[in-house]
């Protein structure tokens, strides 16, 4: 049962305009700092804020935020179950025009179950792709062994034209991991991978995206190469931005050794498809330059056979079709998929929720200043008890400094791969 006063706050707040909890103000201005808007396509994608659940002084939501790559029912009820102020979805849940918002589509659903609950929703996608130091240079950062500082700077310094314009030296990698497969010998020496009776041995197993990205491993040595956007963007401020990337070796690898990088950079999942032309083996193909991209890969990898850009090896992505990998092995090229969000889903533990985390409290300091200051002034100026009723309720909002992000421990790529066991 709500108090007297507690009745009468909610129906003087009623009448007040909505306003978003100054919490999830402060995410989303961290999430636009991070990964502007305009670096997003918007020819296709629906980015930003998506769902503004309004501020309700009666229930107020922890400072905490769920990042997730799909804003599924199980995601929603973590969310929920937490009371997070926001959820950041990697993937628009609202993606084409809505008519209606009712309870018989499932992912409408979940939208009023957010709303109802008091939890906003941002989606990025299309500009953390884009972004130097985002989810395409992550993916180079793997198959290069090169921290994802060193890649910052390097795209930041040259050109966003399709010709490279700097070469990156070998440096050490950020990446972690518990047990390094790498003997001191192997790391430094040309092949710079576990030796053959080391490399791991790939295995199928159910939904590999939802291995521990938490230790993430690439203790081999750098590869120097150059790197560039396949698709540039021209938002001024944002130099070597773009979808997609190109990574041109200083000098070739096996395909084996392309592959022992991509486990180990994304947890060292038992398997994933590759694709080779007929004929070869993957030990015997050399690797020099790599397309990249998260997600699906098709429409932007088709933006370098426009260019009459044909020396491409590998084309490394998360999906591509039955005809479209076809079409490119019979060009003698070789292609490795890891379904579609397992190339997007270990970013959120590597890089975006370190990421936030610092940004946030850089935001939500500058924030809580800002408006303690301006409610206090309301409080002090106002004759209404529910006026300072309202204001006490914002200043107890704004006095918790704490901020925390969470990565979803239920987001998950739809497809698993399903293990005959032996006898």
């Amino acid at each position: 049962m709500f108090s007297v006063t507690a009745r009468r706050l909610s129906a003087r707040m009623s009448t007040r305009p909505a306003v978003s909890a100054p919490y999830t103000r402060a995410v989303v201005s961290a999430m636009r700092k991070l990964y502007p808007d305009a670096l997003a396509d918007k020819s296709f994608d629906n980015t930003g804020l998506l769902l503004e659940a309004p501020f309700d002084p009666l229930r107020r939501q922890m400072n905490s935020v769920l990042l997730t790559i799909d804003l599924t029912a199980a995601v929603a009820d973590e969310a929920i179950e937490r009371n997070d102020s926001a959820i950041i979805a990697y993937h628009p849940i609202i993606f084409r025009g809505l008519k209606s918002l009712t309870l018989a589509d499932t992912q409408q659903q979940t939208l009023l179950r957010l709303a109802a609950e008091g939890i906003s929703v941002y989606s990025p996608h299309t500009a953390v792709d884009c972004q130097v130091g985002g989810l395409g240079d992550w993916l180079a950062d793997i198959v290069t062994g090169t921290p994802i500082k060193a890649a910052v700077a390097a795209a930041a310094a040259s050109s966003a034209a399709p010709t490279p314009a700097s070469e990156m030296p070998p440096a050490a990698s950020p990446y972690k991991r518990e047990q390094p497969l790498a003997t001191p010998s192997s790391a430094t020496s040309e092949y710079p991978f576990p030796e053959a009776g080391q490399r791991p041995v790939y295995m199928l197993q159910h939904h590999p995206s939802q291995l521990s990205l938490n230790a993430q491993a690439l203790t081999l040595a750098s590869r120097p190469h150059k790197r560039y956007p396949i698709i540039p963007t021209s938002v001024p401020g944002h130099e070597g931005a773009g979808m997609g990337r190109v990574v041109r070796l200083a000098q070739p690898v096996p395909l084996p050794a392309i592959i022992d990088r991509i486990g180990l950079g994304l947890g060292n999942p038992k398997g994933f498809p590759i694709a080779i032309p007929q004929g070869r083996q993957a030990a015997d193909m050399m690797i020099r330059t790599i397309a990249i991209c998260a997600g699906s890969g098709a429409g932007v990898f088709a933006e370098l056979d426009k260019r009459g850009e044909t020396d491409i090896d590998l084309l490394f992505t998360g999906e591509l079709s039955h005809h479209d990998a076809l079409a490119q092995i019979e060009r003698g090229r070789a292609v490795v998929c890891l379904f579609h969000s397992n190339t997007e889903r270990g970013f959120l533990h590597g890089v975006l929720k370190p990421q936030l985390e610092e940004t946030i409290k850089q935001e939500w300091k500058a924030l809580r200043a800002e408006e303690r200051e301006k409610h206090q002034k309301a409080a002090d100026a106002s004759n209404s008890n529910d006026d300072e009723n309202a204001n006490d309720a914002f200043l107890e909002a704004l006095a918790d400094e704490s901020v925390e992000v969470h990565v979803s421990e239920f987001d998950r790529d739809p497809f698993g791969i399903m293990i005959c066991k032996e006898n």
